[in-house]
């Protein structure tokens, strides 16, 4: 699995692609810690957000059997707990792992704190700290409202009045579908259906304002994953040599500067580190070759259409009797070669 998960995988990701489910429980995150696989960021001013994860009271999902039963049980929630008073401060904590196109986001909130406001919001189709969309409850306002930042800019607020209690559970959720965002607070859809092009796919994350303390729990997206050149590269050579038993692609990638697997036949991988040896094929361009119980391994540079080196394709096959190391590169060349006339440049490979 990929290295402190934060998800369960609820559908397995095979080819053809079709939506997947991933629930964010933090089970694999120690309390007072900072979830892996987001990154927290500020819009607007002030100091950035503190976000961890805690353990919190949460209502029993059925009814005690007896009197004595507990009432609530704990449950580990996401936090935001930076108190910065700043008007123009909005913490927003980013995961990392997926640029989105069409999905379904909800989550459970509870409005914990704050003097100078009380919100919870989602932040979706995330382009960088000035750029993107988002949609908040106001516990003190008493709105649930939809924006757009473009270039910092704050558009007028889509809006709706509705009594939101500091202190208990409510649940947002939003969905796009190309150029339609819908938008529901406790299962009411409060405002009609929004139609808007600025940005058409992007990260999701979670948003606050000013001082608010606010917990995140039960979070789930449903999306179709992205299908990168790489994927579709990994997709069709296995199709035309279906006897390879492994193949993937390593690269950099626009938020990690490190080669990490960017597609692979078995799609857990993604997202895993590059090792010493894919680092060294894609920084010199040489060949890795190795074995592995009845199998070789040869990891050989990819390159553009440029002959710039742009990636290291780690081939997986079976070896036989009087293999050896010039003829298993003999065998890997063609996968490699039959690749290279339909990348560009590096940014092909993970668009």
């Amino acid at each position: 699995m990929r290295g402190l998960m934060l998800y369960s995988m609820l559908a397995v990701l095979v080819w053809p692609l079709r939506a997947a489910e991933r629930t964010f429980d933090f089970n694999e995150v120690k309390v007072n810690e900072a979830p892996p696989g987001f990154r927290s960021t500020l819009s607007g001013s002030g100091k950035p957000g503190d976000w961890k994860i805690l353990l919190d009271d949460f209502p029993a999902l059925l009814p005690p059997i007896s009197p004595k039963a507990p009432q609530v049980s704990k449950r580990l929630v996401l936090a935001q707990l930076s108190r910065d008073r700043t008007d123009e401060h909005f913490p927003l904590l980013i995961w990392e792992e997926e640029t989105i196109r069409d999905f379904t986001l909800s989550t459970r909130f509870k409005l914990v704190a704050g003097e100078e406001e009380q919100m919870a919001g989602m932040a979706f189709r995330i382009q960088d700290e000035k750029n993107y969309y988002y949609v908040r409850a106001s516990a003190l306002g008493n709105t649930f409202n939809w924006f757009k930042i473009v270039d910092g800019a704050r558009s007028a607020p889509i809006s709706a009045k509705v009594e939101i209690t500091k202190g208990i559970w409510h649940e947002m959720a939003v969905e796009c579908r190309g150029s339609q965002i819908r938008c529901w607070l406790d299962g009411k859809e409060l405002f009609p259906p929004l139609g808007d092009k600025s940005f058409n796919e992007g990260k999701i994350g979670f948003w606050t304002k000013s001082d608010s303390v606010t917990y995140f729990t039960d979070i789930k997206l449903t999306y179709t994953p992205k299908v990168t050149l790489a994927q579709i590269l990994v997709r069709d050579t296995i199709k035309k040599y279906p006897r390879l038993l492994g193949l993937k692609i390593f690269a950099a990638t626009t938020n990690r500067a490190a080669p990490q697997v960017i597609a692979s036949t078995d799609p857990k991988e993604i997202g895993r580190p590059g090792r010493a040896a894919e680092q060294d094929v894609i920084a010199r361009s040489v060949i890795y070759h190795g074995k592995e119980n009845s199998a070789v391994l040869v990891t050989m540079p990819l390159h553009d259409v440029n002959g710039e080196t742009v990636a290291a394709v780690k081939v997986v096959m079976k070896s036989f009797a009087g293999q050896t190391e010039k003829n298993a590169i003999a065998r890997a060349l063609p996968i490699i070669k039959q690749m290279e006339p339909r990348v560009r440049s590096a940014s092909d490979l993970i668009q």
